[in-house]
């Protein structure tokens, strides 16, 4: 009968505490959300680069090499011998080698000079290949692939013409005006640095270097376009090396071997365990998130705390009239706990399911744009703990009105002030 009168109360202040189940239940929404973004960009960040065993350059720091060789990040303090480059791309574990070569731009974006093995052996995500929307791979010098993020912020199409600048991001050196090269190909969305690239030939890089020395173009020396299959196009020099091995268990093998190379100091690194290394230092944003989703969650419970306390002036005689028909102090108490106990449950459901919602609409733009993938899944260990930890939360803060309705005397109640 309790529980009766108790339902009652609560359908009488349906609109209000309707109300506080939606704010509780944006506040879940929110911390979820928070929480599974935060997997998804940690799992994305450390699948930037994925099927690749080691990146090869000149001996640095390896968040550095990553940094430059995975995210066109910053500059390498050196260059590697292309004859380095063909040794250790002949090594008997090595399945396939991707030669890179950077240091040039085009409005900002960098250049990316390599072969067609990184069409071909490239990997992102879950395993995932590079797949042009649009087009086809370079084929001959001066012909360029668009990452999709520089074909849409630039407005490229194919047949378009661009031109490439010496020097990398937004301190070019000069402009490679007497050779344009021609977009023959987009690529589509992937999330990673290579929507963010322009990659060419590692030939085309050395073409339209044949009348520069020192970063800087030879006074009075012009080599037109069309004579630059007369000269030399093998590269001297290239920036790094993407390696996959035959059998990855052979990895530290292979990376002992390349570290200990005599021709010259070189650096081998697992990109995963330099990613995890990396991420330790941006993943202090995760954590920022995560803090202020758990702030919503309590700003959402003080409401909840605020709406019960408010309403109890207004339920001081229903209460006295429940004490006065045989209820007693702890089943008032009780009353109001479960109340505020039932209210959070119901709004960390309904935030799970509208999140869930949320996630099959903009999954499918998440992981085109950026490369998130947040599939429809039930709570994992570490989100049934901040639901329990909602839910307990709601418990303690109920505490607070039911033990002021415990405090209100019979007399007070009927016959309040």
């Amino acid at each position: 009968m309790l529980l009766r009168l108790g339902l009652a109360s609560a359908w009488n202040r349906r609109y209000t505490l309707m109300l506080t189940l939606l704010s509780v239940a944006l506040a879940v929404t929110l911390l979820l959300g928070v929480e599974r973004l935060r997997h998804a960009t940690k799992a994305a960040f450390a699948q930037s680069i994925s099927g690749t065993d080691l990146v090869i350059g000149a001996r640095s720091s390896p968040v550095q090499l990553v940094l430059y060789a995975v995210f066109r990040l910053g500059e390498a303090t050196n260059n590697l011998r292309w004859s380095s480059y063909e040794s250790t791309s002949q090594l008997p574990m090595v399945a396939w080698s991707i030669p890179l070569s950077l240091g040039d731009s085009h409005r900002g974006f960098p250049v990316l000079g390599t072969t067609a093995a990184y069409f071909t052996h490239y990997r992102h995500g879950a395993a995932k290949s590079l797949f042009l929307i649009e087009g086809r791979p370079f084929a001959t010098h001066f012909e360029a692939v668009l990452g999709a993020e520089v074909a849409a912020r630039l407005g490229y199409r194919l047949g378009d013409r661009i031109i490439l600048s010496h020097g990398a991001g937004d301190f070019s050196l000069g402009e490679h005006a007497d050779k344009p090269f021609v977009v023959v190909g987009i690529l589509s969305p992937t999330g990673t640095p290579v929507d963010r690239t322009v990659h060419v030939s590692l030939a085309s890089i050395e073409a339209i270097h044949l009348d520069w020395v020192a970063g800087a173009p030879i006074p009075g020396l012009t080599i037109p376009p069309e004579q630059v299959s007369k000269f030399d196009l093998q590269p001297k020099t290239i920036t790094a090396v993407l390696v996959g091995l035959k059998n990855r268990a052979a990895v530290f093998r292979v990376q002992r071997q390349i570290n200990e190379f005599a021709a010259e100091p070189l650096l081998a690194v697992l990109p995963g365990v330099a990613l995890d290394e990396l991420w330790q230092v941006v993943g202090l944003v995760e954590k920022i998130l995560l803090l202020v989703s758990a702030l919503v969650v309590v700003i959402g419970l003080a409401g909840l705390v605020a709406v019960v306390l408010a309403s109890l002036n207004e339920r001081r005689r229903e209460l006295a009239i429940l004490r006065s028909v045989g209820a007693s102090l702890p089943q008032i108490l009780a009353l109001l706990l479960i109340e505020g106990i039932l209210l959070t449950i119901c709004g960390a459901l309904l935030g799970f399911a509208l999140l869930s919602s949320l996630g099959v609409v903009f999954a499918p733009m998440l992981e085109s744009r950026l490369g998130l993938s947040l599939a429809l899944a039930l709570p994992n260990s570490q989100e049934m703990k901040l639901l329990g930890m909602v839910v307990l939360t709601g418990a303690m803060s109920s505490l607070i009105p039911a033990l002021q309705a415990y405090r209100l005397a019979l007399a007070d109640g009927l016959n309040p002030r």
